[in-house]
């Protein structure tokens, strides 16, 4: 069975939540290996600027070889890498398999410009890119291992496009749900996506309630993870705040 779209009101929740609470709200259902293991943003990320929230769309790499990998192929119009920005859908984040290999760059500005022009929300590898300065100044949520100059060609074969992938050792299906926050990427099963969002909700809510009473200096005792006293207290804040 499909999976249905993404709504407007799980990105926007997704957009408010930790890529580390969503790593706990996912282990909870028995999902361990979610987030991206070597991949950060290439920017600072402010601390009031959303996440990065968006399906999966897949581009795949494999080990570059010299005979195929040239620059005369970027001249034709049928090059994975080219087409595949080209098709990402407008909403979707663009997901690199380079391997973990940042020795050479998954992309540069100008591709990653022009993903940013047609409506993609944002751009993740394992791999590098080129131009980071460029991409900086763009504001355009991008991920990866590391900065890497030399051009793809010397590493990398882009093959597959929209098919399941590995990203930074974690498992990537085309329209899975990816979200990116100021250290992170994490990786929900498409069909979990309203599920997690509604259960990272309520635990940023409960982690928001902790952080104030230990601000007071309250002991994390009984506090977190909360005994009956705490669970009563914080419950009756939610219904408090509902009222208002």
């Amino acid at each position: 069975m499909a999976n249905k779209p993404l709504s407007a009101k799980t990105r926007v929740a997704l957009s408010k939540v930790s890529v580390a609470t969503l790593s706990t709200a996912l282990m909870k259902k028995g999902f361990r290996n979610v987030v991206m293991q070597g991949v950060t943003p290439v920017a600072p990320v402010g601390k009031r600027r959303p996440n990065m929230v968006g399906e999966a769309f897949t581009l795949r790499y494999i080990p570059a070889r010299e005979d195929l990998d040239v620059i005369s192929g970027f001249a034709g119009r049928k090059h994975p890498q080219r087409v595949a920005v080209e098709q990402c859908p407008p909403g979707c984040v663009f997901v690199i398999d380079s391997r973990k290999d940042p020795q050479a760059a998954s992309a540069g500005n100008i591709l990653v410009t022009r993903l940013m022009k047609r409506g993609v929300v944002g751009v993740v590898t394992d791999g590098g890119f080129r131009d980071t300065p460029a991409i900086v100044e763009l504001g355009f949520p991008a991920y990866a291992n590391r900065p890497s100059s030399p051009t793809n060609l010397t590493r990398h074969h882009a093959l597959d496009i929209d098919n399941p992938i590995g990203c930074g050792d974690v498992a990537v299906y085309p329209r899975d749900v990816i979200v990116g926050d100021g250290e992170a990427v994490a990786v929900i099963p498409a069909h979990l996506a309203d599920e997690i969002a509604e259960e990272a909700t309520r635990m940023t809510e409960f982690e928001n309630f902790v952080e104030k009473r230990v601000m007071k200096g309250q002991s994390i005792f009984g506090l977190y993870p909360p005994e009956a006293e705490m669970s009563a207290a914080f419950a009756a804040e939610q219904k408090k705040k509902k009222r208002k």
